[in-house]
């Protein structure tokens, strides 16, 4: 599987040649960003996950930053924020609001659907979304940063854990093929 994913992965010259990345290229091409292995995916994972609820095209820009902070694998943190989409990112920020309408003892506003676009006009329906998303301010903010973290503690150690169940089964296959 690891040589699958190199074929798809851009080597150091691809990333030297690229004139929005060749600024970059000393911090992007430490070796610990490109390397697949049980702890580098399993924080690249996390990274993606926690990142993958920041709102808007900044989720690759935080999985990016973490991936580098942190030196775990870079492609895989951006995949992995990949998880939210125009399907699941409505019923992820809706549990993140109830976990943070929980933490917070249940202060704060009930959750109410966003308001319709109507005969209005766009300015009017822009400045009713913004204060809408006011209204859910607090609890939203507390349970998408307690969300993403428990994401991203789930996720590093199902990696590790998968991980190393695969590790014991193949070094089971390897003994069972030298015994015999």
């Amino acid at each position: 599987m690891r040589k699958r994913l190199r074929q798809y992965l851009p080597d150091h010259q691809s990333i030297l040649r690229n004139r929005w990345l060749a600024p970059f290229a000393g911090p992007l091409l430490h070796p610990r960003l490109w390397h697949l292995n049980r702890h580098s995916a399993a924080g690249a994972v996390a990274a993606g996950l926690f990142c993958g609820l920041i709102p808007g095209p900044l989720q690759m820009v935080g999985a990016a930053i973490f991936a580098l902070l942190f030196r775990v694998n870079l492609p895989l943190a951006l995949f992995t924020t990949f998880y939210t989409n125009p399907l699941t990112i409505v019923p992820l920020y809706i549990v993140a609001f109830g976990m943070g309408k929980l933490v917070l003892g249940g202060n704060g506003s009930d959750f109410v659907a966003p308001p319709e676009y109507g005969a209005e006009g766009i300015l009017a329906w822009l400045s009713s979304l913004v204060d809408w998303m006011l209204q859910l301010g607090r609890p939203l903010g507390v349970g998408l940063v307690l969300l993403a973290s428990v994401l991203a503690l789930s996720g590093y150690i199902a990696v590790q854990l998968a991980w190393r169940i695969y590790l014991v089964h193949a070094w089971r296959q390897r003994a069972r093929r030298h015994s015999t």
